[in-house]
């Protein structure tokens, strides 16, 4: 397992900033409400859920449904 990248106060700030923006936080909010109603928000099951290309959503693991796209989209566990 990799040593986990240290973020610096810059970052820290900006990621917070752009969280704050309202396009950020309905996101999120439409996120969380999919996984309330399959019942895997809040329960510590690891899951999360994947949109898929026809934009429907399926349980996948969240460490690999969030590390898929990585930075900019360029994840380093892509296939080149």
């Amino acid at each position: 397992m990799a040593a986990k990248r240290k973020i610096t106060a810059a970052q820290r700030k900006a990621r917070a900033k752009y969280n704050a923006k309202p396009g950020p936080k309905k996101r999120r909010a439409e996120l969380n409400k999919i996984n309330r109603q399959k019942g895997t928000y809040g329960n510590r099951d690891g899951m999360d859920n994947s949109h898929t290309s026809k934009g429907k959503t399926v349980k996948e693991k969240a460490s690999k449904n969030r590390r898929r796209n990585g930075n900019d989209g360029k994840s380093k566990y892509k296939k080149k």
